[in-house]
């Protein structure tokens, strides 16, 4: 096989960062930036970009690191992939450029570092803890998380739900914020339902290295009721967060997207007995439905906290 070009290396990495999934982590940034408007804290224009740029950075790596361990592990030559799991299939058609992959990586984690040393220094030294639970969960996510079933259920969500909403709001306004905390639940849980239900697909090839997360433990049906548990506990947040004065009226726009909310969770629950023997083709539709609610709730919500602002 010829040597990878230099462009060509540049293109596996573009590709192992998966930059279609990569407008989620300004989202989640954005609801610490649109929170702090609420509050009636104006964060600087640099400050903001700067934390935008780390949550992107560092959700570039995780994606970076993931997709060089799957193509280490031997797991990308046994997967099926689909557009929402499975990786890329950069590496295995280039893999000379594994190492780039890898250096990508730990650059995109030595920019979160630096961005995140100067927060420190202008928020005070509280926004330690953010920062080095966050880099913990991008480092061990696919090595080490991804064999205990409820912390790798758990940590997808509170990296861009908890420490990305409501650390980035620290870093920009210097204290903590309950209206960053009430608005960062619905990430918290959303983000854990994407990430369970894109390994739906992956579970056989996920149980061949190692990895032991719930969608092994829980087998294909019953995982995809948790993520409609999720999903459906997402959309409560802000009804219950207005009811109780931390969240306002405005956020009600998410509701815009109930619609679809009922439809994934209808048909998550429903899913036929053969999703459990492998057969995924009811599921595929689901997931790209998930991505979009997802993205669409978010962006809902960031609407109507500027509103409210």
């Amino acid at each position: 096989m010829a040597a990878t070009s230099s462009a060509g290396v540049l293109r596996v990495c573009w590709r192992c960062a998966r930059p279609n999934f990569l407008v989620l982590a300004p989202l989640c940034a954005g609801l610490a930036v649109t929170s702090a408007w609420l509050d009636g804290r104006a964060p600087e224009g640099a400050a903001i970009l700067l934390v935008l740029l780390a949550a992107l950075l560092a959700h570039a790596a995780v994606n970076l690191f993931n997709e060089h361990h799957d193509f280490a592990s031997g797991l990308d030559a046994t997967t099926r992939r689909t557009p929402f799991s499975g990786g890329s299939g950069a590496l295995p058609e280039h893999p000379d450029a594994a190492r780039a992959v890898h250096r990508a990586a730990l650059a995109c984690l030595a920019g979160v570092v630096i961005i995140g040393a100067w927060c420190l220094w202008r928020a005070g030294p509280a926004l330690l803890l953010y920062g080095l639970l966050g880099l913990a969960l991008v480092v061990a996510y696919t090595g080490w998380l991804t064999r205990r079933p409820w912390l790798c259920l758990m940590a997808p969500g509170v990296g861009f739900g908890t420490l990305m909403v409501i650390g980035a709001n620290h870093a920009l306004t210097g204290g903590f914020s309950a209206t960053a905390l009430a608005v960062s639940a619905v990430p918290t849980l959303m983000v854990s339902a994407l990430l369970l239900a894109n390994q739906l697909p992956d579970i056989e090839p996920d149980r061949w290295v190692g990895r032991h997360h719930l969608a092994i433990m829980l087998g294909a049906r019953r995982a995809a009721r948790l993520v409609a548990v999720l999903v459906f506990g997402a959309f409560l947040v802000v009804p219950l967060a207005w009811a109780a004065g931390w969240l306002p009226a405005e956020t009600g726009l998410m509701w815009l997207a109930a619609p679809v909310a009922l439809r994934l969770i209808v048909g998550l629950w429903r899913l036929p007995s053969d999703v459990d023997a492998g057969d995924f083709a009811g599921l595929l539709p689901l997931l790209g439905l998930n991505v979009a609610l997802l993205l669409a709730s978010l962006s809902l919500l960031n609407l109507g906290l500027w509103l409210a602002a």
